[in-house]
């Protein structure tokens, strides 16, 4: 894979020195291991060395398919298990960070950890702008990583369509806990347009970031807001 290539799946420098050391050390024993062209890369929230989503990571790594096909048992096995021994056992910094998994259009995978570093821009059309290139995703690899949500009348309303991201099955289970009503309403423009076009509190729900409310989200003391703080902070629980 070309040196440019390799740089658009990284935040950072660091984070793409981590992910080549990674795979020179610990992938193939010490031997030097490439990937092809990415076809798919998930990022999961770790927590003390651990993915605390992690089966509910797996479930939706099932759904998921790279260049056009679905991802074997094998693959699914390996990445379980290597988080589960390998990630546990491994000498890193970034206990608290953020396991990169990339798997090549030759269906080759390697993982690394890198820092989490939160989003800095959560006005509604920044989180709105992310959702939709995970909805490109989607289109290609069967499951969006993140998705635009909206509180209305105590009703949660996402944007997603029929396979969910790990993250958003555990938001949807503890909606339940409050009674609260769950809307899968699709993943098109109109929904956005419909949420920018009323008050209604909107957040983001992320494999990487857990639940991030939109920065006007903040001054609102709604009934819907404050649920979407529940939200936000029933996920957090699992990283602090």
């Amino acid at each position: 894979m070309s040196d440019q290539a390799l740089t658009e799946l990284f935040d950072n420098p660091d984070e793409q020195r981590a992910y080549e050391e990674f795979c020179a050390n610990q992938e193939r024993g010490n031997q030097p291991f490439n990937l092809d062209a990415p076809a798919l890369v998930c990022r999961w929230r770790m927590s003390k060395k651990r993915v605390p989503l992690l089966n509910r990571h797996i479930r939706a790594l099932s759904q998921r398919v790279v260049m056009g096909e679905p991802l074997t048992h094998n693959m699914l096995s390996w990445a379980k298990q290597h988080v589960e021994w390998s990630l546990t056992e491994g000498s890193y910094v970034e206990h608290n960070g953020v396991l990169m998994l990339v798997i090549d259009v030759n269906g080759n995978a390697a993982m690394t950890v890198g820092a989490y570093e939160p989003l800095v821009d959560t006005a509604s059309a920044a989180l709105a702008a992310r959702a939709e290139a995970a909805r490109l995703e989607e289109a290609e690899a069967g499951v969006a990583p993140e998705v635009l949500c909206c509180m209305r009348d105590g009703r949660l309303l996402v944007a997603v369509g029929e396979h969910v991201c790990g993250s958003l099955s555990l938001v949807e289970q503890l909606a339940a806990t409050r009674g609260i009503a769950v809307e899968h309403v699709g993943s098109g423009d109109a929904f956005l347009k419909d949420v920018h076009s009323s008050s209604t509190p909107i957040f983001l729900v992320s494999d990487e970031h857990g639940v991030v409310p939109a920065r006007e989200v903040d001054e609102d003391q709604s009934d819907d807001a404050n649920l979407v703080r529940f939200l936000r902070d029933g996920v957090a629980k699992l990283f602090s």
